[in-house]
């Protein structure tokens, strides 16, 4: 299954059914994730569950709307780049089926337990067993079949970030504490339908709706990345380069022939030989483009960047020696006209090596330099969205978010904390909240809206002196921490199997 051909009934076909497992996989999220949003509306009385879902999904919508790309190709990078562009320009059937699959199970399973679980953890499970999985396929050790500087990375931001939603939730709920007296506040809902009074109710309508924003601005990058992958394999000549940015491609030759060198020096990794030969044909299709050969080494000139302007002098990159292979040469002498596809396959395998170069230690701070600069011009040839994809994500966000709350209000209303949430301890976990996800959103990190909120209605609770519930508590924690492990083991059999 690994290799379908492109085009046929039946690649048409599975990758029409991964479309369709994306979307509900977006779906499934916002209804998993939306009572981190209106639990404090609902619990409060604030607002009706009719009313206060309607709000989160249209606040969710245009979060999606105005949220960039940064998250959504964060996760998508932790993929190796022969899944994300595969031989031939066939489909990644397997991957987006082992993807889609497991994160769409683990969501559902952990929702019908009542107990608040991250979708992106589940993604980021699943793409981490995909990575591995296709390594043991290759016969490649993990350390090169598996970005685990980027994995860190992203497992970093989910870690710390409920950390930080706990401690600053409570400190928060203290300064309110502090400095606003009214009793409205720290009381929980009266009996009946009676909302809070006047400012108390709008302030934590205001909160809703930026934790839904928020929930939207990050969470709804992480669906588009993986959307994307889908279209690609769906409509690949039009999809696989941004038509934006496909006029960076041929690259300038200097260019080009430094990318080479500069792989062909300092990537060592089990990727090395794809990396190269990507190069080489980049090479060969800008000296094409450009009506000649040059076989002399050229250095980037003052490291110029993806902008065209010149970079720091010290960015310069000192000459390399050229040491290209057989196969490298034979693809200098081929013919430069590739396709989108292959185009596509290429610039990756050529973004991942140059990225692997800036990671060693012992390589010189210009080349460093010079690296980057030369992903940052690569980058956008792949990596970006049709405004179709994202009003797709908003959608099927939105729609989830209305639908599917009650079971994750109720915990978080009533069975983290000893007593029932109050305004001021809602308002403070969302406040924080909304806080950290926007953060995350616009510097590229992934973060789990779940996590963040209810580690900061816990903080809220401990910041009260009220305390938490334990029982309740310990099954959300093992939840968060069986969910990486379960997820990658689940991901890499099902795409291993899938493979074969």
């Amino acid at each position: 299954m690994l290799h379908f051909t492109p085009d046929s009934p039946l690649s048409i076909a599975m990758l029409a059914l991964c479309g369709v497992l994306v979307c509900v996989f977006e779906f499934v999220n916002g209804f998993h994730d939306t009572a981190n949003a209106v639990a404090t509306v609902i619990y409060t009385r604030s607002l009706r569950p009719a009313m206060a879902v309607v709000l989160s999904g249209i606040m969710n919508f245009f979060g999606v709307l105005a949220g960039g790309l940064s998250v959504a190709y964060a996760l998508v990078e932790l993929l190796p780049p022969d899944a994300l562009s595969p031989p031939d320009g066939a489909p990644a059937v397997p991957m987006l089926l082992a993807l889609f699959g497991t994160a769409l199970a683990w969501n559902l399973f952990t929702w019908r337990a009542g107990i608040p679980n991250s979708s992106s953890h589940c993604v980021i499970g699943a793409i981490v067993g995909v990575a591995i999985a296709d390594s043991f396929l290759h016969g490649r050790h993990l350390g090169d079949g598996v970005d685990w500087q980027q994995v860190t990375k992203v497992l970093e931001a989910l870690a710390f970030s409920p950390v930080l939603g706990l401690i600053g939730a409570g400190l928060l709920y203290g300064l309110m504490r502090a400095v606003v007296k009214d009793p409205a506040l720290y009381q929980p809902p009266p009996k009946g339908d009676a909302p809070p009074r006047g400012w108390v109710r709008w302030l934590l309508v205001g909160t809703c709706s930026a934790v839904s924003f928020s929930h939207g601005s990050n969470d709804g990058q992480k669906s588009i990345g993986l959307i994307m992958l889908t279209v690609v394999g769906l409509w690949p000549a039009l999809y696989a380069l941004n038509p934006q940015q496909a006029h960076r491609l041929p690259l300038p030759v200097e260019h080009a022939i430094q990318m080479q060198q500069i792989l062909d020096q300092y990537d060592h990794d089990g990727l090395r030989a794809d990396a190269l030969a990507a190069a080489a044909r980049l090479r060969a299709q800008s000296e094409a483009a450009a009506g000649q050969r040059m076989d002399a080494p050229a250095p980037l000139p003052n490291g110029a960047d993806q902008t065209g302007k010149n970079a720091p002098a010290d960015s310069q990159m000192e000459v390399i020696g050229t040491q290209g292979t057989t196969q490298q040469q034979a693809v200098l002498g081929g013919a430069a006209d590739m396709s989108p596809v292959v185009q596509r396959g290429d610039v990756f395998q050529v973004v991942a090596g140059l990225k692997k170069v800036t990671h060693q230690a012992a390589v010189p701070a210009s080349v460093k330099a010079t690296a980057k600069a030369l992903q940052a011009e690569l980058k956008p040839v792949v990596e970006f969205a049709p405004w179709w994809v994202r009003l797709l994500s908003a959608a099927c966000l939105s729609l989830g978010t209305m639908i599917g709350y009650q079971r994750i209000v109720r915990t978080l209303g009533e069975k983290i904390g000893r007593t029932h949430l109050t305004p001021a301890q809602g308002a403070s976990a969302e406040l924080v909240g909304a806080g950290l996800i926007l953060t995350a959103g616009y510097t590229g990190l992934p973060v789990s809206t779940t996590h963040i909120v209810t580690a900061g209605i816990a903080g809220s609770m401990l910041g009260s002196g009220s305390g938490v519930q334990r029982s309740m508590v310990s099954r959300i924690v093992l939840a968060w921490l069986a969910t990486l492990p379960v997820t990658i083991i689940l991901a890499a059999l099902l795409f291993y199997v899938l493979s074969l």
